[in-house]
């Protein structure tokens, strides 16, 4: 029943489905080296193909067949009742099969008068449908092209029956066509086999990056829990310690302090509670305080003793910028670095750091690789992660090529100001 219904489903119900054959993808990088009008034409390949093909089947019966049994006319006739079938396969490619069946028996029909007809597929039927099947096959599906296959064999024993005495070519056309059906079967299952490895390929890149992007903000969460966390406890340690350094402190002053003490233990609950689901179960938070461009030297040395060699340029007036702004410059200069490392073997590096009035500017760009360059499978998961630093930040970045193959990795940070200092009243 299984069987039966498949057959249902392939070669009947579907039967008249109306499917045009596609045209050729002319976007493809040797396909787009040809002329404009060529690649205009040359979509048309497959149906000029197909038409190619069903003048061939009319030639075979106007020449192979023709010897002495019928009139030219005759002949091509014939040839053209097995031509019909194969043009058709253009636009209902399952109807073309069933009338190629069709047409094997009038055609046998009509030469059935000649005394050295081969039956029941005389020399245009036989290629007319051989041509079918492999077209249908290559347009529908395996399964579709052993359904076809079956019931040719079966349609062949049935007229072989009744031959008369003609040659028969039923075995000719169960051998042949068995070798076509199979070449194109596994042509089939390749470019499926391959369309899937694309498929996963890149679902698997999506979820690669997606995965790194979620690692980093994790790590950013992480890091945001820690100093934020550490800004908020000094302050309700200070708001309670304050009312102990003023002999006699006032009630309002004792009540303000108090109040600015819970708040910074609600806020701080409150972050822990939103952030700290972003810790991991043996994550333990760093005992040392983060680092910050005040650190920025012994970062440099660390990279010059692994190999790179790096200049280190500081402009403005150099101030102390909000924890998150110093500790993400860090680590994107950081991470810049490791991929000159990485990805430039012999290259040299330059940083630049830029304190101006609106913000942080950050320039790190290396050179081009003087030493072979080791294929990495994580690459561009460091920008993804800096573009998520500079994000959360509401700063811009660009990491591109240079004109000479080196790279360089440009961010700008907007800060606010710090609020200026209140200028001490005179002396009365």
């Amino acid at each position: 029943m299984g069987a039966l219904s498949g057959l249902r489903e392939d070669l009947i119900e579907g039967m008249l489905a109306y499917r045009p054959l596609p045209r050729v993808r002319m976007d493809r990088p040797l396909a787009r080296k040809l002329p404009a009008r060529v690649r205009e034409y040359g979509q048309w390949t497959p149906h000029a193909v197909v038409l190619g093909l069903a003048l061939l089947t009319v030639l075979s019966a106007t020449t192979v067949g023709a010897s002495d049994r019928f009139s030219g006319a005759g002949m091509l006739l014939i040839g053209a009742v097995s031509a019909v079938p194969v043009v058709l396969t253009l636009f209902r490619p399952v109807l073309a099969w069933w009338l190629s069946l069709a047409a094997t028996l009038v055609s046998a029909g009509l030469a059935s008068g000649g005394y050295d007809v081969t039956f029941p597929w005389t020399e245009s039927a036989f290629v007319g449908h051989l041509v079918v099947l492999v077209v249908v096959a290559a347009r529908t599906r395996p399964r579709t092209a052993a359904w076809m296959w079956t019931l040719t064999l079966v349609f062949g024993l049935m007229m072989s029956a009744n031959s008369y005495g003609h040659s028969d070519d039923t075995g000719a056309m169960a051998f042949v066509s068995l070798l076509a059906l199979l070449v194109v079967t596994v042509l089939h299952v390749r470019r499926e086999a391959k369309e899937e490895v694309t498929v996963q390929k890149t679902v698997t890149a999506v979820e690669r990056d997606r995965r790194t992007l979620l690692e980093e903000r994790t790590t950013i969460a992480r890091e945001l829990h820690d100093v934020v966390a550490h800004h908020m406890s000094v302050v309700a340690i200070q708001a309670e310690a304050a009312p102990y350094r003023v002999e006699n402190p006032p009630p309002e002053l004792e009540q303000a302090f108090v109040t600015i003490r819970e708040n910074a233990v609600a806020a701080l609950t409150e972050l822990r509670r939103v952030l700290g689901v972003v810790r991991a179960e043996d994550y333990e938070a760093p005992d040392a305080p983060q680092p910050t461009l005040a650190e920025l030297d012994g970062l440099l040395a660390n990279v010059r003793d692994a190999g790179l060699t790096v200049d280190e340029t500081v402009t403005g007036a150099v101030r102390e910028l909000p924890p998150g702004v110093e500790l993400s410059a860090y680590r994107i200069i950081q991470e810049a670095l490791s991929n000159a490392l990485r990805h430039a073997p012999g290259a040299t590096a330059k940083v630049e750091v830029s304190y101006v009035l609106g913000g942080l500017g950050l320039r790190i760009v290396n050179t081009p690789p003087r030493g072979p360059v080791k294929p990495s499978p994580g690459a561009g998961h460091g920008i993804t992660g800096m573009r998520e630093r500079v994000a959360m930040l509401n700063g811009e970045m660009t990491a591109r090529g240079t004109g000479d193959g080196g790279y360089e990795v440009a961010v700008f940070v907007p800060v606010a100001p710090a609020p200026a200092e209140a200028a001490p009243e005179p002396a009365a």
